[in-house]
């Protein structure tokens, strides 16, 4: 269980390191726009590819899709809503947003690498380097917003530290429960992790790309969707 939760906290560790590297790396808007783009297209591609991939693998039926699509919409929706009553809609809520969709995606993610690795499904070493690769302008777009906003570096260690922290523990909870409970997989949490992030890329990462990126970011988008399916 602890070869899962490393592998976990590994596989998402790029939030943490991006989300540093704002402070020392000073990133002008447009680049975080276009950034905030390519997370979009890497993203559009996971799900496409990987997520939905590992559901129809699994047998599972479109009506059992659509229900996990829309819970996963709906935790998505939730939180965002939480997070802008507390913090603004128009201050730090919307990085703060997509800081919630790195959740949304990364905890059933690792909780799928938990299941595999337990029932001995090899896991592709390009593909946990897409995920690491995908996480960095994903965590780098609302860390160098949030840093201009007037965050402290401890404060926002604590925030991806928290994020990468969960991850890890919930690849642990997959790897136990791929052992202890009949008939567990991840085909649900893959389509949770979908409908999320399809909730997420609409109302935050998308807009925040663009309000910043411009136009660019659209290209952003298709690089990031190219380089992902290429890899």
């Amino acid at each position: 269980m602890w070869q899962a939760f490393l592998l976990g906290a590994a596989s998402q560790s790029s939030l943490f390191i991006s989300g540093l590297a704002v402070y020392w790396i000073k990133v002008p808007q447009k680049v975080i726009g276009w950034l905030a783009g390519f997370g979009a297209g890497a993203l559009i591609s996971a799900i496409a590819f990987d997520l939905i991939a590992q559901v129809q693998a699994a047998g599972m039926g479109s009506l059992e899709l659509t229900v996990w699509l829309l819970i996963g919409t709906f935790i998505f929706i939730g939180g965002d809503t939480w997070v802008d009553k507390q913090f603004g809609a128009d201050g730090s809520g919307g990085p703060l947003g997509i800081v919630l969709g790195a959740v949304v995606d990364g905890v059933p993610e690792s909780l799928i690498f938990g299941i595999q690795l337990a029932a001995g499904v090899p896991l592709s070493a390009a593909f946990l380097f897409a995920v690491w690769m995908s996480n960095i302008p994903q965590a780098l777009a609302p860390s160098a917003d949030l840093a201009q906003g007037g965050w402290h570096i401890q404060k926002m260690a604590a925030v991806w530290g928290v994020v990468v922290l969960a991850c890890g523990l919930a690849a642990g909870v997959g790897y136990f429960a791929a052992n202890n409970i009949g008939g567990f997989n991840g085909a649900r949490m893959a389509a949770l992790a979908a409908g999320g992030l399809l909730a997420m890329l609409t109302d935050s990462l998308m807009p925040f790309a663009f309000q910043r990126g411009g136009q660019w970011a659209g290209l952003g988008t298709v690089i990031g969707f190219a380089i992902s399916y290429l890899l």
